[in-house]
């Protein structure tokens, strides 16, 4: 399954020339991801927190194929592609009206309080499995 997520291109995402400045790209994947956790794996930031958890991007790499400016509406696709001990490895994608904005790839990486990996939980791997199965 890939996973949608429509987000509106703001104010405070452009830049003075009204296109987003792209380290907002950034700030809208972390927001992709968050939503993701929350509306498919049932396992939301703030329950990660509260358990002294967190899923950090590792590594991200973008391709920007065309601007998006002030107003746009971008759908956001988040496809999983492999799940490591502590690791979820994602492709990423942002469309307007159907034209390619970015594309790229990210691994996120579980972690303890003290910024270690830690391995998912059964439930949590199960969740994550039956999604990338579905796909």
């Amino acid at each position: 399954m890939i996973y949608h997520r429509q987000m509106r291109v703001e104010f405070n995402h452009c830049d003075p020339a009204g296109i987003v400045f792209y380290p907002r790209y950034f700030e809208m994947t972390n927001s992709l991801a968050e939503n993701f956790f929350r509306d498919v794996v049932d396992f939301p930031y703030e329950a990660m927190m509260a358990a002294g958890q967190g899923v950090p991007t590792a590594r991200i790499d973008m391709t920007f194929h065309a601007p998006s400016r002030l107003g746009d509406l971008l759908d956001w696709q988040l496809r999983l592609i492999r799940l490591g001990g502590s690791s979820l490895d994602l492709t990423l994608e942002a469309r307007c009206a159907g034209e390619r904005r970015l594309s790229g790839t990210q691994t996120l990486v579980q972690i303890n309080a003290t910024g270690r990996p830690l391995p998912w939980t059964d439930e949590i791997r199960a969740r994550i499995n039956s999604y990338m199965e579905a796909t």
